[in-house]
């Protein structure tokens, strides 16, 4: 297993606080068995999320000492939409303070007040379905054939499956309000989405006059996968390849907690000023004046010096390959993992690791459960717990996310020392059941128990 070598040095650490297993367990029961209930301080290794978790360099720290608090025309946000333009391409950049204050206005103004309307999607992450929902819209998942296989070697399985959605569009088109394309797909594995295949659902958003929405929040990486593995991409930059698929978008979307390599921000960004003048409107209502969008004046800085650092191939390659060293322990240990690893993270597919409980019982919930009583590792489920009201869920993932320029090799051999002892104990593990769940994204603050 060829570790990476990390392109930088460390210049500030943070201390963690190492449980015992005992004091774990009491934490479990006082959480619900719901990690996000968790507080930091108590967890080893934290994998729950790669959003706003990563590390900033000693250039965004620098950059936040010109953060201008200017309420309205702040030259931060002179800089910050610069950088945005730059990145996507776009004419029009509108600040939000993350991934999903974008998408609840997207919603607003595409959905609100209007029955019976749909969004299509490679695979729609949680608060983009919530939201879209939350709206009256109708989303409908069409992933790629290839993610039937999530053991084969076969690259790009976070494509839409273009039959399926031309199909949708014949028989629904005068529903059909938007396509979203989430680069990588979150959902489906981390998996990247390949420019072929954005090409053509542009072409086929054109010819039915629908909207193409891309959630970028991870579309460097992305940008590195095809640069790697898609042809006629080689000797192209990773800057290239990002504008090139941004530019097939009407709207862009991004969470900058992912590449934009900061801990809070986000924006949308458009070419079409109709669009971008209704979205200002919400902007104002729910998050701010359109040169701030619920920023400091410094998070705007440390995004657009992010921004920048996000396409340094040898940041990505390090970055990639990180993440495919955690998936290779897992799988030479026989533990079944989404294959091929994505960008930022690495998926377990829990039903097959413990398939003595049922689906209703939440195996990927008890795998994450059992990982923080064993190591005080905390993981994300992405399977019936998290999804399971709103659609039928394949498969039970274990999501091991990875933040970005925290952890080092010595971190990720812990985590697959751990899951071989859980390995070795599986039978032990138990099944959970629901206390408490709220109408939305339950996974959030639902409360467990186990069941035997």
């Amino acid at each position: 297993m060829d570790y990476p070598f990390e392109p930088f040095k460390i210049k500030s650490v943070e201390p963690i606080y190492l449980t015992t297993k005992e004091e774990r367990k009491k934490i479990l029961e006082e959480a619900g068995y719901n990690v996000f209930n968790i507080k930091s301080k108590y967890v080893t290794v934290d994998l729950l999320t790669d959003s706003g978790t990563g590390s900033m360099s000693q250039f965004q720290w620098a950059a936040l000492m010109q953060g201008d608090e200017s309420y309205a025309g702040a030259s931060s946000f002179e800089r910050f939409e610069e950088a945005v333009m730059k990145y996507t391409g776009k004419k029009y950049v509108i600040p939000t303070h993350q991934g999903r204050a974008a998408e609840k206005i997207i919603a607003h103004v595409l959905f609100s007040g209007q029955d019976g309307l749909v969004a299509v999607s490679n695979t729609f992450f949680d608060t983009t379905r919530a939201n879209f929902q939350f709206q009256g819209a109708e989303v409908i998942d069409l992933p790629s054939p290839k993610a039937k296989d999530i053991f084969s070697d076969e690259m790009f399985k976070g494509d839409i499956d273009l039959e399926k959605l031309e199909e949708i569009l014949k028989t629904r088109g005068d529903r059909v309000k938007l396509i979203t394309m989430t680069v990588t797909n979150n959902t489906q594995g981390g998996q990247p989405v390949s420019i072929g295949n954005i090409k053509k659902v542009h072409e086929l958003a054109k010819k039915y006059g629908v909207l193409l929405h891309i959630d970028a929040c991870r579309v460097s990486e992305n940008s590195y996968f095809v640069k790697k593995y898609e042809p006629g991409y080689e000797e192209k930059s990773i800057h290239e390849i990002v504008r090139e698929t941004l530019s097939y978008a009407d709207i862009v979307t991004m969470s900058a907690k992912k590449d934009g390599l900061v801990n809070i921000g986000g924006y949308i960004a458009t070419d079409d000023e109709g669009l971008a003048l209704k979205f200002k409107e919400m902007l104002i209502l729910w998050e701010g004046f359109p040169t701030y969008g619920g920023l400091a004046g410094r998070d705007l800085e440390a995004i657009a010096v992010g921004l920048m650092e996000s396409l340094d191939e040898s940041y990505l390659e390090y970055r990639v390959r990180q993440v495919r060293y955690l998936g290779e322990g897992f799988k030479k240990a026989g533990i079944p993992v989404m294959w091929p690893t994505g960008g930022h993270a690495v998926y377990v597919e829990a039903s097959r690791f413990l398939p003595h409980i049922k689906k209703e019982n939440f195996p990927a919930q008890a795998l994450v459960v059992a990982l923080y009583l064993e190591g005080g590792i905390r993981a994300v489920e992405i399977g019936s717990l998290m999804f399971g009201k709103d659609k039928e869920v394949e498969h039970e993932f274990v999501r091991f996310a990875i933040p970005r320029r925290v952890y080092t090799r010595s971190h990720m051999d812990y985590v697959i020392e751990v899951m071989r002892k859980l390995r070795d104990e599986k039978a032990h593990i138990k099944g959970l059941e629901i206390v408490y769940e709220p109408p939305y994204l339950r996974h959030f603050l639902a409360r467990l128990k186990p069941v035997d």
